[in-house]
Formats: structure tokens, sequence, C-alpha cells
């Protein structure tokens, strides 16, 4: 389920080109995440522009609590944030009028805001598994970096917009560090739950293990230690 809200106020676009990942005039639906100053995830979404505002498409589980922080950082902005009546459509098909392309990736389809919702029974699972796209709640949670989420290769992060909440921490990620751990896509044989630890064959800890389609999952890895055959639980991972 989402949320949809309406950004409005002469300082909306100003006001969101401070805090969120992504340069919200880029384009008209971006992908874009909140994070803490200390540069970890709090919620990602998409933002539509709009001649008169912007709309705000957020999993309704993260809805209170980033309509609380976004009124937070509004201070003495002229911004005015309000639930919307419009829903929103997603499928892989031929697009409807007005449907924008998922920025993610040209697989997932469109989305369309208007009176209708929901899908058209596309396998999003495993779509997002063959490219290591990463869900809210399940992949992308409270102690994720963005980087290791693979927001870059999404087009979720931009590094020329400027300043935003936990950019020094993402920016120094990007250009003074190199990635030691991160989501990939694996093959898998048998099954695990979300969220079952993966190990080296050894016992030493490689990762987690998240999302599955057939053959294949997502898993948070460590590079270091995902050169072989891993397991999760009674399933074998190979890297």
């Amino acid at each position: 389920m989402r949320a949809i809200f309406e950004i409005q106020g002469a300082d909306r676009a100003d006001f969101l080109q401070g805090l969120v990942t992504n340069d919200v005039k880029s384009g008209d639906l971006i992908y874009a995440a909140l994070l803490t100053p200390q540069g970890k995830y709090l919620a990602d979404f998409f933002l539509v522009r709009r001649p008169d505002d912007y709309l705000l498409d957020v999993d309704d589980s993260l809805a209170p609590g980033l309509l609380q922080r976004l009124n937070m950082y509004k201070l003495r902005a002229d911004v005015a944030i309000a639930p919307s009546d419009l829903s929103v459509a997603c499928g892989t098909g031929d697009a409807p009028h007005g449907a924008l392309p998922d920025p993610r990736h040209p697989e997932m389809g469109w989305r369309l805001y208007g009176n209708t919702s929901g899908n058209d029974g596309t396998d999003w699972t495993d779509i997002r598994v063959r490219h290591c796209i990463p869900e809210t709640g399940i992949e992308l949670t409270p102690d994720t970096y963005i980087l290791e989420a693979g927001f870059e290769r999404l087009n979720g992060v931009d590094f020329k917009k400027g300043c935003y909440v936990g950019q020094e921490v993402t920016a120094r990620m990007k250009h003074k560090t190199e990635l030691k751990k991160g989501l990939r896509t694996v093959r898998i044989e048998g099954a695990a739950p979300v969220g079952t630890d993966i190990v080296t064959q050894d016992g030493k800890p490689a990762g987690v293990l998240y999302s599955q389609s057939g053959d294949q999952a997502i898993a948070y890895l460590r590079f270091d230690r995902a050169t072989g055959p891993l397991r999760a639980g009674d399933a074998i991972v190979q890297p």
C-alpha cells in the first residue's frame, strides 16, 4: 500500500532540494530517500513534479514518520504538506496515457497517478531480484546506507546537487572509500526465510539473505567473504 501527499507552497522545491538525496528539479518522476544526519536510511519514495506542487509517493508503513520528519524540517518555509486523494497504479505492459516511467530500472515499468490503484499482475519480486532492486521494509531498513543498497545504480542519488541531510557521509562513501558490503543478486539452492544469516563454509558471518525468486535471491554480503559457496540456513548461496 502506498500513501500519497501533496507538497505545495512557494518554497516547495528548495525545501525538498535541501533534504532528499536526488535532484528534485531533474525530472517529472524521481526516486529519492531521506536520510539521518549520519547518512542512514529513513525512507525511500517517489516525487512527482507538477506545475503547482509535488506529489510524494511512499510506502504507507513509513508515511507517519516521514511526514513528522518533513514537518520538523519545515520551520518558516512556505510549504504545506497534506494527504492527497490520488492513488497510484503500476504495471509493465503498455503504459496508459499520463503514466511515468519508473526511474529505477526500465523493467520496473510505469507509475500512473490518478483515481485507480493496484498493478497489472506483474511479478515484481522476480524483477527486483533479477536486477537487485531493494524493497522498503525488506532490503531497505533503518541500518541501511543507500550506496550499499545500490541507490546510485537506481538513479536515487545525485552527487552534483549540493547539500542535503546525510550528504557528507554519502559523498565520503562515494569518493573516499571502496564499498566492502552491499546488496547483490546471488544464486540459491533451496530456500530460507528473509533475514536468514549467511555464513561461510567455516561458519564466519558473510551477510543476510533477503528476497527470493526461483533460483535467485537478493543478499547483503561482505564482499571479502563472498568468494565461494555460502550457506543460509539449509540453502546454499553462490555469489
